[in-house]
């Protein structure tokens, strides 16, 4: 199920467009104060954010900005500013669209719908990374290589948020369930042995890209 963040100081707003966005089937987080904004993006780790501008304590350009340090996740900023200035520093900042209130819940339901299915078809399906996690087997282009289990639950934390990058406390806070302490090499030491095992599905593809003093994120890349 997808997820979707609402980030709307207006309570009852947020809550007829979060009738509405359940009621299309994505699963759904509310956040009514700008200071909440960014902790509610790391822990729930949605695929689309609905980001009002004019918020308490952090305001949506600000929110935006920080977002976008770390991921590409889509962002539709909404606000009761209409002026042309405030459209396109919204856009400017890294939104993917913006919607002027007062708006109808339903267009903005149909907007995340577009987005979501934009972003799922950007890549054709034989140029994916398929995962299964039944066998720990990772596919691409009909060639297949097997993973070990912490291996695949890496690979698969990255693959979830193509271009979003992750540094190693939280790679490890996803792939180890109890509070045993492994080092920042452990990481490294996984991803080098991911990599050579997919460079068996095709030797001149990047998929995991090392971020200098942030860490990792995935991202198909040809060096053909």
């Amino acid at each position: 199920m997808q997820k979707v963040l609402i980030i709307e100081d207006e309570k009852k707003l947020a809550a007829i467009l979060g009738k509405y966005v359940t009621q299309a089937g994505y699963e759904l987080q509310m956040v009514h104060d700008g200071a909440q904004a960014l902790a509610a993006v790391e822990s729930f780790d949605p695929d689309i954010i609905l980001l009002d501008l004019m918020l308490p304590n952090v305001d949506g350009i600000v929110i935006c900005r920080e977002v976008r340090r770390n991921s590409m996740v889509p962002i539709i900023m909404t606000t009761a500013k209409v002026e042309e200035i405030d459209r396109l520093l919204g856009l400017e900042v890294g939104a993917d669209d913006y919607v002027c209130k007062p708006y109808s819940p339903r267009e903005v339901v149909a907007r995340v719908k577009a987005i979501l299915r934009r972003v799922g078809a950007s890549t054709p399906q034989s140029e994916q990374l398929l995962l299964d996690e039944n066998t720990l087997f990772v596919t691409y282009q009909n060639n297949s290589v097997e993973l070990t289990q912490v291996e695949f639950v890496l690979l698969q934390t990255l693959v979830a948020h193509p271009g979003r990058i992750y540094n190693r406390s939280r790679l490890m806070d996803n792939i180890y369930d109890d509070d045993r302490i492994v080092s920042d090499r452990t990481i490294d030491s996984h991803i080098k042995k991911i990599r050579k095992k997919l460079s068996q599905l095709s030797p001149n593809s990047e998929f995991i890209h090392s971020i200098y003093g942030a860490g990792y994120k995935y991202e198909l890349t040809d060096n053909s």
